[in-house]
């Protein structure tokens, strides 16, 4: 535990491959492991949760359960963050109040303003730039499926500008995988941040590949990976210009079809069916019963994607322990 104790876990930049990997590790030796101790009683949390979530706020709010942390959660109606008072503000005043603080919400600038004002722990549980503890879910079930994560590649289709595109790209470069962006020229990652990631991977045997063949893409994937074409907070009217623009890269059967793929994942929501209100609307409007994935790959590989729904919370989990924990401590020691 000694590198993580009492630090912020913002984006995964932060992280060496190695400390990525111990948190991957960590995550899958609590998969169906309940009698670790924990060291975590009388600290408390606060929850600030700017958009709203099923996996990731039940995931800290049960991780915190288990490990003995109270929890406060705050959404916009519960706090006054950012509207009558600064980020700054806020996070001198929770600083003085809790243990450590987890939020999710909207441009980086913020969860690193409460990191650098509230001297505490403090956990990016997703922005608009970064989504750092999804991934290390995400890489518990590679690493669970192939026995390692090293030489695995991974392609990511879809919009691969925002947080789940750019922190696949830097966590596989930081750990040896290589990946892969399937998408039209327009929806790739920054090309500052594509530039360091490719640094990265020159010294630990990754790629860094753009495609833009649907086909040729997935006959280099072992695993592939979806998200939703439009992210939380975006406007109505960027939905028609992202499915036209999109819709070529749709994971579907003619994509499973070119590969020679294992698991496919998507950190969820998905827009498989008409089962959802949004996925209702768009079809009204549009004419589509599917967007990013078919729902019948969705449900080819059901198992892989809700594994990686249930590693949220063990890789939650895993990462509060590390960093709370006193340097050698040791959950898992009789």
């Amino acid at each position: 535990m000694k590198s993580f104790t009492n630090r912020s876990f913002l984006k995964l930049l932060d992280l060496t491959g190695d400390e990525i990997e111990f948190l991957v590790d960590l995550s899958l030796k609590m998969d169906g492991y309940r009698n670790y101790k924990t060291p975590c009683a009388t600290k408390n949390m606060a929850l600030i949760f700017e958009k709203t979530s099923t996996r990731t706020r039940c995931s800290f709010e049960v991780a915190c359960a288990d490990l003995a942390i109270n929890t406060v959660y705050l959404d916009p109606s519960t706090s006054q963050l950012g509207k009558k008072e600064s980020v700054k503000d806020t996070a001198r005043v929770l600083g003085r109040m809790f243990d450590a603080i987890c939020y999710r919400g909207y441009g980086q600038e913020r969860v690193q303003a409460l990191a650098d004002y509230s001297g505490l722990p403090v956990f990016n549980a997703l922005t608009n730039e970064s989504h750092p503890t999804q991934i290390i879910a995400d890489f518990a079930v590679v690493k669970k499926t192939f026995g390692s994560l090293k030489g695995v590649t991974l392609v990511y289709f879809g919009d691969a500008r925002y947080n789940m595109g750019n922190s696949l790209m830097v966590g596989c470069a930081k750990v040896g995988m290589n990946f892969v962006a399937c998408c039209p020229k327009e929806y790739n990652p920054d090309g500052d941040l594509i530039k360091t990631c490719r640094k990265i991977a020159n010294e630990t045997g990754a790629s860094i590949t753009f495609c833009e063949n649907p086909a040729e893409a997935a006959k280099l994937a072992d695993v592939i990976y979806t998200d939703v074409w439009v992210s939380m907070g975006e406007p109505d009217e960027v939905w028609e210009k992202r499915i036209n623009d999109l819709l070529p890269y749709q994971v579907n059967m003619n994509v499973i079809n070119n590969s020679k793929v294992k698991i496919v994942l998507h950190c969820l929501p998905s827009f498989h069916n008409l089962e959802t209100e949004i996925g209702l609307n768009v079809y009204k409007k549009y004419g589509l019963k599917e967007l990013e994935i078919t729902d019948e790959v969705f449900e080819m590989f059901k198992d892989s994607i809700f594994e990686e729904a249930k590693f949220r919370l063990l890789s939650i989990k895993a990462i509060i322990l590390a960093t709370l924990s006193d340097e050698d401590f040791d959950p898992f020691k009789a």
